[in-house]
């Protein structure tokens, strides 16, 4: 028999780890994010399994979803850090994350940023342009250190996702072209304070297709190929991460709204990488966020209003972009069922919205949906990943609690914020 998922309606009633949603929600204020432990070790034992004995390390997305007491069950899972700022790098510090396990990506490293991973010995820098290279090599001088560096090189591949989370086509701001990183690479060789182990690939993001993968581990064995021909030295080949999730089939039980996405299992896609490289003798770096920890989390919302226009029905709620983001700025679908009897035969066409005052502020627009009443809890699934960390203050709303439930105990991981938190940068300013 399979195993039940953590996140799981139990006659009828939305559980975590054995514990009530609804029960949760009548003690403590809404909205808040709520997080299962089982859920995310699961998906932490399930990479290590799939990577069995192969020469590969995994490197968390801190971008997914930044909670330090998250962060500490990948740091103690042996799990590195794929940062892409200075706060991340902190905050993965402060996790217990040692610095030769963290790797720093992102176009627009500040040389304060890039001084403090230095001090910090992390593993790796992925280069993402020339002038960064060179402002590396002059701060290794100044450091008397040699840094040791990836090359990101854009490949143009179409991950076949929304064009905001493509990286890897030849129009996106990611990368070098491939003649650009064979030059540096070239003169890192005659370079004293930079040390090129290998190249860095990042093709996007909720990648649910094989063939993108197939197409760049094909594209990164040729490449890695003519490095060696021109005598550059590969050791190592970060694949960066990208695999999506589905956010339509969370649950076993009710049966989903609309058909499934035809998803990539990471065994599947750690295979179709490997079948490309392994035989290049190098290290595989991976770097999932969203694949580990997107399906591990929830929001759960109140209906505060129930507005029936003419031509609309509005469910009001007390959760908005200024929570999850996604839905407005990518589209993005997100299933979401009360956390009671979400079978119920009454069933009528909904926009799911929220309190800020715009008009892009929706958690799902024409959804059919359960008839609720005012008052009644609601669940936004595969809230874990790019939801709290993108959150904000916008219109002066307060950012809401996050709870981790381990072995049924309910344990709050980051407080909601109070009306006084948002005079917290205002100290010591004289008006």
């Amino acid at each position: 028999m399979t195993k039940q998922f953590p996140i799981r309606y139990s006659d009828g009633e939305l559980t975590v780890d054995g514990v009530s949603v609804r029960s949760l929600a009548e003690k403590v204020d809404t909205p808040f994010f709520l997080y299962s432990q089982a859920a995310i070790l699961g998906q932490i034992r399930r990479w290590k399994m799939a990577l069995g004995g192969l020469p590969a390390r995994v490197f968390y997305a801190v971008k997914a979803n930044d909670n330090l007491h998250l962060l500490r069950l990948f740091a103690a899972s042996g799990f590195g850090a794929d940062i892409v700022s200075g706060g991340e790098l902190f905050l993965a510090r402060k996790a217990g994350i040692p610095g030769k396990d963290i790797l720093f990506a992102g176009v627009g490293k500040k040389e304060v940023e890039m001084e403090m991973a230095l001090r910090e010995q992390i593993l790796a820098f992925n280069v993402e342009s020339p002038a960064e290279f060179y402002r590396l090599n002059q701060l290794g001088k100044r450091l008397g250190v040699k840094v040791p560096v990836h090359f990101r090189v854009n490949p143009d591949i179409d991950p076949k996702s929304h064009p905001y989370i493509s990286t890897g086509l030849k129009k996106n701001k990611f990368g070098m072209d491939p003649g650009t990183v064979l030059n540096l690479y070239r003169q890192s060789r005659g370079m004293s304070f930079v040390e090129a182990h290998g190249v860095h690939v990042h093709i996007g993001s909720q990648i649910t297709s094989l063939e993108p993968f197939r197409l760049c581990g094909q594209w990164v064995r040729q490449f890695v190929q003519e490095i060696r021909r021109q005598g550059g030295i590969v050791q190592s080949v970060d694949v960066g991460g990208g695999l999506g999730v589905d956010y339509h089939g969370v649950l076993p039980w009710p049966p989903p709204e609309r058909e499934m996405e035809n998803v990539v299992t990471p065994e599947d896609y750690i295979e179709e990488i490997v079948s490309h490289l392994r035989d290049l003798n190098v290290q595989l770096f991976f770097e999932p966020g969203r694949a580990l920890i997107a399906n591990s989390g929830i929001l759960v919302t109140r209906v505060e209003y129930v507005k029936r226009t003419g031509s609309r029905t509005f469910l009001i709620v007390d959760a908005g972009m200024n929570d999850l983001i996604r839905p407005c700025l990518y589209q993005a679908y997100h299933r979401i069922l009360p956390v009671v009897d979400p079978e119920r035969s009454e069933r009528e066409i909904v926009d799911i919205v929220g309190p800020v005052c715009e008009s892009s502020d929706f958690l799902a627009l024409e959804r059919p949906f359960p008839v609720v009443q005012e008052g009644e809890i609601l669940a936004v699934f595969s809230a874990g990943a790019y939801a709290s960390v993108l959150g904000s203050n916008y219109n002066g709303r307060l950012r809401p609690a996050e709870y981790l439930i381990s072995d049924g105990q309910v344990r709050l991981i980051r407080r909601a914020e109070t009306h006084e938190d948002l005079l917290r940068r205002y100290e010591g300013i004289k008006f």
